[in-house]
């Protein structure tokens, strides 16, 4: 079977082959006869976009334009973030003469793919007999810098933009070999390596580029970007600052030194850096929405909801907008806003981020007003239309989490156990989201002793440095290498996470970590900080998986996008969990999240006995602790506990058959005893 499907995909690359050489003749009509006897079937593979997006080229030439249409549709339909999709609407839009639509489409297909010099050229084109001189400028500006690109780096600007991340690393790479001081070249494989998750490799490709050449601009907004994922803040922050210094005028230096300063917990001047933006572009929705979310995260929620409501204002359909009121999950939405968002919804114009955003805002704004099956119905279609977009698959996620189980054995920890860095500053909330971590930060944050930081990434970006660019599995470097690392070795790494990790503290003896990812790798926490202190927050499993279903993440958690992958992730989670608790006895105290809501004394005691805390009353007053929460709880926290969120996921229950299935015997074990 599997040498049958290799020669069919080999003869419909030799037919489309064939079909792009008819079109170089102009041979339109032999093209299409050979692309129609091509397969007919649906699916978003390489192949079938090439097909649809040729079709349509061969059909505006002919000037078919009903066809072209139609085949343009079901591309966007195939591959609704395909550039050049985009660009041949923008083509066949200005053959038939609606220019202002066609400035649009051509708008969108340089937004998928800045690489697109047609594009740009057809903007400035259209701008400049508009009147719109300023913004053809910038349009022609664009294209002429893509046309001095070399052919090799303008192909693998493509490859980038269209998701072939391996071909633009070979082609990178083999002109990096003849020209190895490019910058445009280097600033490139170092967007190969942020895509492919190879972020060391990025950082030093853009610390090099920045060393020979200092005064490139887009290289060090780049850098700074990637100092931003490896969690070096404080890097990140001397970066933005430098551009900031050097023109203080720039919106887009000010912006960037506005999020880094957020980053390292400066809010105040992230705040008044966001108004300066706003005085040089008064109605910017983009600095209006990240404005909204610093006030959000700081606790002034009024005023984030008057800060997301201007953006709107400025650009009704600013989907980020829309989105951040859903999120903060107190927000009701009017019937207007309803009726607006619907609207927006079904345009054929709106691109399938923008989509993605208002399904899920319409599922909330249905679901507070009771319309259970119209919510569903939003919050299926959002995680449909997500799942487009992934390429998450549970058989590989089941699998690295098997191989924990495997490899991380009791011979493991005997054999490595008490070697790393002896420091007991951490405690780790692991678990799944959605699942009251937040709470239970918020409870010791409220501690005197205790520093509440946020989602830690670091963890994660260990496992990845130990495995290298393989996925986990039986055969990868890691889990395997923890059982030969030295006593050097598991105490630098130990200590390398409280180095990395201090900018965000503020001078307390513990603080929280609470990647909720991290369960997947306590092995390794437990050998480099064998003094940390580890909770599961555990939630029912279908109020937990249901409530991850209808969140949209701002990034990861590619699991929650459908009932049958949250069910067997949430069941693989517990069976990884089982296995931890057999072979690290003690070291994870389990906190069920139904028992925090009706025993929070009780509950609250056990916590801060199990970390070697004292009891304090704050821990129990945890809604009038003044943090920045940086979570979809944030706003829930901030209010006394309360059991409504418990049995929400019931009035969906006819919806939910694929996720009890999927869940199997762990709905049999809640609660645990």
């Amino acid at each position: 079977m599997m040498q049958q499907d290799h020669d069919q995909k080999t003869d419909v690359q030799a037919a489309l082959k064939q079909a792009r050489a008819q079109m170089m003749k102009g041979a339109f009509e032999d093209a299409l006869s050979t692309l129609g006897a091509l397969w007919e079937d649906g699916g978003t593979t390489p192949e079938l976009i090439d097909k649809l997006y040729m079709r349509a080229v061969c059909c505006r030439y002919l000037k078919r334009y009903d066809e072209a249409q139609a085949h343009l549709r079901a591309l966007n339909e195939s591959a609704p973030d395909f550039g050049r999709g985009f660009q041949e609407e923008g083509h066949l839009l200005r053959a038939m003469g609606q220019v202002d639509a066609a400035l649009h489409a051509y708008g969108r297909a340089c937004r998928f793919n800045p690489a697109l010099s047609a594009s740009w050229t057809a903007q400035a084109e259209i701008l400049a007999a508009k009147g719109d001189l300023a913004a053809a400028k910038h349009a022609q500006a664009q294209a002429a810098y893509l046309a001095k690109l070399p052919p090799e780096l303008l192909s693998v600007s493509h490859l980038i933009y269209e998701g072939k991340i391996r071909k633009a690393e070979t082609l990178c790479r083999h002109f990096l070999q003849n020209n190895p001081h490019h910058i445009e070249g280097m600033r490139l494989l170092a967007e190969v390596g942020v895509r492919m998750g190879v972020l060391e490799d990025a950082d030093f490709l853009l610390e090099s580029a920045l060393a020979l050449d200092p005064d490139n601009k887009q290289v060090r907004l780049d850098y700074i970007q990637v100092l931003r994922k490896r969690q070096k803040f404080a890097a990140a922050l001397a970066q933005a600052k430098q551009l900031y210094e050097e023109d203080p005028e720039n919106p887009v230096f000010l912006s960037n030194y506005a999020i880094e300063s957020l980053q390292v917990g400066d809010y105040e001047r992230a705040l008044a850096l966001f108004d300066q933006v706003l005085e040089i572009l008064p109605h910017d929705p983009a600095t209006l929405t990240s404005r909204g979310h610093a006030l959000k995260t700081y606790g002034r929620q009024d005023e984030a909801v008057a800060s997301y409501r201007a953006a709107l204002a400025a650009k009704p359909d600013h989907a980020d907008a829309w989105y951040a009121l859903a999120n903060l999950k107190t927000y009701g939405f009017k019937d207007d806003d309803l009726a607006k968002m619907e609207r927006l919804e079904q345009s054929p114009s709106m691109g399938l981020y923008e989509r993605v955003h208002f399904c899920f805002s319409l599922g909330k704004a249905y679901e507070d007003r009771e319309a259970y099956d119209a919510a569903f119905g939003y919050y299926e279609r959002g995680n449909a239309l997500k799942r487009r977009q992934s390429t998450y698959r549970t058989d590989q996620m089941l699998e690295e989490l098997r191989a924990q189980a495997e490899i991380c054995s009791k011979e493991l920890f005997e054999k490595q156990g008490g070697k790393g860095c002896p420091a007991p500053d951490p405690i780790f909330i692991v678990g799944l989201p959605r699942a009251g971590s937040t709470l239970l930060e918020q409870i010791l944050a409220s501690h005197s002793q205790v520093d509440g930081t946020l989602e830690l990434p670091n963890i994660l970006a260990l496992s990845h440095r130990l495995r290298g660019r393989k996925r986990i599995g039986k055969s990868s470097a890691y889990p395997l290498n923890l059982h030969d690392l030295s006593a050097e070795k598991l105490k630098e790494l130990g200590q390398t996470y409280l180095d990395d990790t201090r900018i965000h503290r503020q001078g307390a003896p513990f603080f929280t970590d609470k990647m909720p990812n991290n369960f997947r790798h306590i092995g390794l926490i437990a050998l480099i900080l064998p003094n940390a202190r580890i909770i599961d927050a555990r939630r029912h499993p279908m109020a937990c998986c249901f409530s991850g279903f209808k969140q949209l993440f701002a990034e990861g958690q590619e699991f929650t996008y459908g009932l049958e992958e949250i069910g067997h992730y949430y069941r693989g989670y517990v069976d990884l969990m089982d296995h931890w608790d057999r072979v690290l006895p003690g070291k994870i105290l389990r906190v069920q999240h139904e028992d925090v809501v009706e025993d929070l004394d009780g509950q609250v005691r056990r916590i801060l006995d199990f970390c070697g805390l004292d009891f304090e009353p704050a821990c129990v007053e945890f809604h009038k602790t003044n943090r920045s929460v940086r979570t979809a709880s944030s706003e829930q926290v901030r209010r006394p506990i309360s059991t409504k969120g418990l049995e929400q996921w019931r009035h969906f229950e006819p919806h939910l058959g694929a996720l009890k299935k999927a869940l199997g015997p762990v709905l049999e074990r809640y609660p645990i005893d």
